[in-house]
């Protein structure tokens, strides 16, 4: 992790005794193995190093509105909020709220992209692609850097944890932080990223030189393994992934699709590498894939479970992201006061 600016804030508040970090996932698609791996297991293990803030990224599914159901939205929202905290995000220990329940992230955004130059949201690559792909642009989707970093900067994250794929974003949330600063006066801290050593970035099963993918998962069987599938889907899914004609399980000389599945199998199993090569030496790829369905049923057995339990009641659902939400706009609301008098308004 690299070295973070101290933050020279309006309000006088005394230090933090712990970092604070904020992430969030869409409310779009299906919740796969990769963000379990590369975000949520990641999120769960770190709480009680950091002061969290893990938000279900709502706004940022209405930049492209003609994809949008607003009730699919909804209730996808929700379910969001609750494989966080089957997955073992504790909504005593870390913020979980929905990103439109906190309206300072708005107000803040707005202020941020007032600061940003188009060219800079012009150059990012998501907007490039996404872009290419519809007849009609909104102006969301070129703004959504600026909420982005409003999602950021609005807790002044010393941290976000993102995907290699991800640098793009948090790097332009640093420069709007560095230039607020410059128009305004030092406030903003510049986030620095939380990233896994392996597991980083889950490739598809089907595709192994592709990134595993919500919206991909959504439209292709066999792609990815979603966090609530049934064992069956998952052992067909697993069994059928690419692998390559040869039958060495070794890290350093596997394709790109055995690779992956050694992957899957070290963070989950929490073996080491060379433990790894020596279970399955001489076994060939079979067995790798047998033991690896078994080890991913297993664990996704208990955050099936107690995601049933939570969408069972809405009550229980509903008051923990009202309280959620409530916490987070108690930081978020200071931010934006000290923001108002530095610009002004």
């Amino acid at each position: 992790m690299e070295a973070l600016a101290e933050p020279n804030t309006v309000t006088n508040t005394a230090a933090k005794e712990r970092p604070t970090v904020l992430s969030g996932i869409q409310s779009t698609g299906i919740l796969h193995l990769g963000n379990y791996i590369g975000a949520l297991s990641l999120w769960a293990a770190n709480q009680s190093q950091y002061n969290n803030l893990f938000m279900v990224a709502n706004l940022h599914t209405l930049t492209v509105p003609e994809a949008i159901n607003p009730r699919e939205l909804r209730q996808k929202s929700r379910e969001v909020a609750a494989l966080y905290i089957a997955c073992g995000i504790d909504p005593d220990e870390s913020i979980i709220f929905l990103q439109s329940d906190v309206p300072a992230h708005t107000y803040l955004a707005w202020i941020l992209g007032c600061c940003t130059p188009v060219g800079w949201l012009e150059r990012m690559t998501q907007y490039k692609v996404k872009a290419a792909a519809q007849e009609t642009v909104g102006s969301g989707l070129l703004n959504y850097p600026a909420l982005q970093a409003a999602d950021i900067l609005i807790y002044k994250a010393n941290f976000v944890p993102v995907g290699d794929d991800q640098n793009q974003h948090l790097e332009i949330t640093r420069d709007i932080a560095q230039r607020f600063n410059h128009l305004f006066g030092e406030y903003f801290p510049l986030p620095g990223t939380l990233n896994r050593t392996s597991g980083a970035r889950v490739m598809g099963l089907d595709d192994p030189t592709q990134k595993m993918s919500k919206s991909i998962a959504a439209k292709k069987q066999g792609h990815a393994i979603a966090l609530l599938d049934t064992p069956a889907v998952i052992k067909k899914a697993i069994m059928g992934a690419v692998t390559d004609a040869g039958g060495d399980i070794l890290f350093e000389s596997a394709s790109v699709g055995v690779k992956n599945l050694l992957v899957l199998y070290e963070v989950l199993s929490g073996q080491s590498r060379p433990a790894i090569e020596a279970n399955f030496a001489g076994k060939g790829y079979g067995a790798l894939k047998r033991e690896l369905v078994d080890l991913v049923v297993t664990t996704l057995e208990p955050i099936q479970a107690k995601f049933n339990e939570l969408m069972s009641d809405d009550q229980q659902l509903d008051e923990l992201l009202s309280t959620g939400a409530t916490r987070a706009s108690v930081i978020a609301n200071q931010t934006v006061a000290d923001v108002r008098k530095l610009v002004g308004v």
